[in-house]
């Protein structure tokens, strides 16, 4: 707690426009940490700030944090993710720095603030500056995905995809990597950290099949997550291909230290294939790898595909019951080898209700009663799958609807290999269209708002990488407070557990320290959420889930790090009890109930 507190009064908040104008009328420098209300001020420089703020220990120097959504002033830096840093003297714009360079900020904080009292002690000019450089700012969409806008986009530059490899992000040297790709000129213009399956590491590097080594680099690549960055330069170079190329040297490493030694794979690398960073080896390789990594990225800057490369897609997978019981480990399979990415998935028992809307369109056919009958009598499994054409793929998989006719033409198809005997009625379908894609993953998944909650044991050590987690899991983060629950919110909160034995160390606990409160946005945002948390013991979230959050913050059943909605009416109640009003949340599927496990400590 006392670590917290030293944290808040470090930085003065503004959250409106009287207090905006309340920080900028101090006298002296003021350093403002501008920010999104979606994820918080910039906490990676908060040790920095400290150190700074007591080895100066000047009056005149005085730290802020600013909330762009509520303050009119900021509108121009709303939906920019970059971390930003404003520099004010005597109310005047002074100083910019994007990105969260501690050696960089120090400096400039330590020149600006000298500036400042000259222009106060002995009537110095002040050198006031104007933010033009927000064409390049990086936009974050709904999904989290990082992005860019039509308008921003300066036609005349080139790309380039850089990629921090497992090795490098393993041992905790990405943000190092990054500062230095900064410092050599290079702008970021996009980045997203992903672990690849093998069938993507395959495909990414298919023009490297016939190399002896191909197989190890697709387990390398595929061992980890790897952060995949969109490149151009500062400087009106047209070729940032080779720029980029030169600044990480040569791909054998004992060739890099003893030609190029201050090459990052010089720095970084290890051996040949543990070389710590990629890039793209010309101007067809870095359309390719854009249209790989990032396929809206050539309707932003105008380019287009290869009239050979087909655009990513979605299409919806549903495996009937009776299938889904007996065979869906070996479909899975067969899905993931084929390359595609199970990007959604869930088991659900439908209502005929539920099997009367999703088939609509066939009614009135003369086989309705038996797919009625056949998609009833138990869980179904739906996925979303993801890759180039997928909704073509994936018809080509499954094969003809006519399971007679997919025998006789197709026996090696999907729904030639699964059907079953005496039922008539094909096993698995996949959409017939993108548009029919887009309704038929709403149905099944559809985009939904739950409560996560950060809890006090977590908030000071865990809370960045918790955030980081939600949104690489692609959630967006509608609502975020910080908030102490007093004894009679956390006894209201947990009303169900009032004669639980626990009850009473539970609401002690929770009322022992701030949380942070959120209200998350994705498709099938509770259970994928749950999903994220794991287990609600620790012990067993290490040994069943060793990537959730619970197995990697966790201590105990009561010290478990996060708190989620049991389902979407939990979500309605919690959200509106926590943030003071109802949340629009809908529910494509209408009566379902997610059932995802008892609501223990905190669920």
């Amino acid at each position: 707690m006392t670590g917290k507190k030293k944290e808040a009064s470090l930085q003065t908040s503004a959250t409106n426009q009287e207090q905006w104008e309340e920080i900028l009328g101090k006298k002296g420098l003021t350093v403002v940490d501008v920010y999104q209300q979606w994820c918080g001020p910039c906490r990676a420089v908060i040790s920095l700030l400290r150190k700074i703020n007591n080895e100066l220990g000047d009056e005149l120097l005085h730290l802020a944090t600013a909330e762009a959504d509520s303050i009119d002033a900021l509108e121009k830096y709303r939906g920019k993710c970059e971390p930003t840093f404003l520099f004010y003297g005597g109310g005047e714009l002074v100083a910019v720095l994007r990105g969260a360079n501690g050696p960089l900020l120090q400096k400039i904080i330590v020149e600006q603030l000298a500036k400042e009292k000259s222009v106060l002690e002995h009537g110095v000019d002040r050198k006031v500056v104007v933010d033009n450089d927000l064409a390049q700012a990086v936009k974050i969409d709904v999904q989290g995905a990082h992005r860019l806008e039509e308008a921003e986009i300066p036609a005349r530059k080139s790309y380039t995809v850089a990629i921090i490899k497992p090795d490098a992000v393993a041992h905790g040297k990405a943000n190092e990597i990054l500062t230095k790709v900064q410092d050599a000129g290079f702008k970021i213009l996009a980045q997203e950290e992903r672990t690849l399956t093998e069938a993507q590491a395959r495909e990414f590097y298919r023009h490297k099949e016939a190399e002896e080594y191909f197989q190890d680099l697709v387990q390398f690549t595929s061992s980890g997550p790897s952060r995949i960055l969109i490149l151009s330069h500062l400087e009106d170079t047209s070729d940032v291909v080779q720029a980029w190329l030169g600044f990480i040297g040569p791909a054998n490493i004992e060739e890099a230290k003893r030609e190029k030694p201050e090459s990052l794979r010089a720095q970084y690398g290890t051996r040949t294939l543990f070389n710590a960073v990629h890039g793209s080896e010309d101007v067809d390789g870095a359309s390719r790898e854009l249209a790989f990594f990032f396929p809206d990225f050539g309707k932003a800057n105008g380019t287009t595909r290869d009239a050979e490369e087909k655009p990513v897609e979605r299409t919806l997978a549903l495996i009937r019951p009776d299938v889904a019981r007996e065979n869906r480990e070996e479909i899975l399979t067969q899905i993931t080898n084929s390359g595609f990415q199970v990007s959604l998935q869930r088991d659900m028992t439908l209502t005929e209700e539920q099997v009367r809307k999703f088939y609509v369109h066939r009614a009135e056919e003369d086989d309705f009663p038996t797919l009625l009958q056949t998609m009833t009598r138990g869980p179904v499994l739906a996925l979303a799958l993801t890759r180039e054409d997928a909704v073509q793929q994936w018809k080509n998989m499954l094969g003809p609807p006519d399971i007679k006719k997919a025998k006789e033409e197709q026996p090696e198809c999907i729904r030639a290999r699964f059907s079953m005997e005496g039922d008539p009625v094909n096993q698995i379908h996949g959409s017939q269209s993108t548009e029919e894609a887009s309704k038929e993953i709403s149905f099944f998944f559809p985009v939904q708002q739950t409560l996560a909650v950060i809890k006090p044991d977590a908030v000071d050590q865990h809370r960045d990488g918790i955030l980081e987690e939600i949104r690489n899991k692609g959630f967006s983060i509608k609502r975020m407070e910080e908030k102490l629950l007093s004894k009679k919110m956390a006894e209201e909160f947990y009303k169900e557990h009032r004669e639980r034995p626990f009850f009473n160390q539970l609401v002690e606990f929770m009322c022992g320290g701030p949380s942070v409160i959120m209200v998350l946005e994705k498709e099938n945002a509770a259970e994928e959420w749950r999903a994220t948390m794991g287990p609600a013991d620790p012990e067993r979230a290490k040994a069943e889930h060793p990537e959730s959050l619970r197995a990697r913050f966790g201590s105990d059943l009561l010290h478990n790090s996060v708190h989620g909605s049991l389902n979407q009416e939990h979500a309605r109640e919690e959200i509106r009890f926590l943030f003071g009003e109802p949340a629009e949340l809908t529910d494509t599927l209408g009566s379902v109930r997610y059932t995802t496990g008892l609501f223990f400590f905190c669920g």
